[in-house]
């Protein structure tokens, strides 16, 4: 089966669609599949939900379909970089379901081992816990949370070869796994692809039959915040 798609536009062809679930990798502007993004930005699709750690920045990542007002709900954990995602909440614009950045990852990697829910302690007694189903286990309370089952997964990786089989490069591999799981067909973008064989099989991060097509690509890369100390004095 041909895995490989000459562009982000043609990688996404037949498969977006007004009111899907967008599983989305990425951390902040880290490992953002930046390619992709903005090809949905192109589509027109509409209505979206979104399950991403955050919402990019103003002009750039997942910012850019706040912008067009693409997205109707974000399943995030932080939105402290958003302005525009600010105004849209608080406005009534957007709906936001907030999780704790733990419980959302493993939502994402329940949905791709075909898990539909799980108990966990995180949010309990707060406002996380609201509407959710509360079980005792050894006298401690916890709260049902359900997995992600999601239409799309957009992620980038750093390596694959053409039968999907992925690296990651250090920090930019964070949401990238479970968000790939957890899409009923996950579209990656990347910066080389090789021949099946090229790759360390014991330095795999996410086999190939989770990934469906793939594209390659140059990427901004951009730094979110950066930071620096002032140069000594000579």
């Amino acid at each position: 089966m041909k895995k490989v798609y000459s562009s982000a536009a043609e990688a996404l062809d037949g498969v977006l669609h007004d009111g899907m679930l967008i599983a989305a990798g990425g951390f902040g502007l880290c490992g953002i599949p930046e390619l992709l993004i903005d090809a949905i930005a192109d589509s027109g699709v509409k209505d979206l939900t979104v399950a991403s750690n955050n919402a990019g920045v103003d002009d750039f990542g997942l910012g850019k379909l706040l912008a067009t007002r693409q997205v109707k709900k974000m399943m995030s954990s932080y939105v402290g970089e958003n302005a525009e995602f600010m105004r849209q909440y608080l406005s009534g614009e957007l709906e936001l379901e907030f999780n704790p950045q733990g419980t959302l990852a493993e939502r994402m990697r329940a949905g791709g081992a075909g898990i539909p829910g799980f108990y966990t302690k995180t949010g309990v007694g707060t406002q996380i816990a609201e509407g959710k189903e509360v079980k005792t286990f050894d006298g401690e309370e916890y709260i049902l949370e359900r997995g992600i089952f999601a239409d799309l997964s957009i992620v980038k990786a750093w390596k694959a070869d053409t039968t999907g089989n992925c690296i990651f490069r250090k920090t930019a591999r964070n949401f990238n796994p479970p968000a790939a799981m957890c899409g009923k067909v996950c579209v990656m973008e990347v910066e080389e692809i090789v021949e099946p064989g090229q790759l360390d099989a014991d330095a795999i991060h996410l086999p190939g039959i989770y990934v469906h097509r793939i594209i390659q690509g140059k990427h901004e890369k951009r730094i979110e915040q950066r930071t620096t100390r002032p140069r000594p004095a000579a």
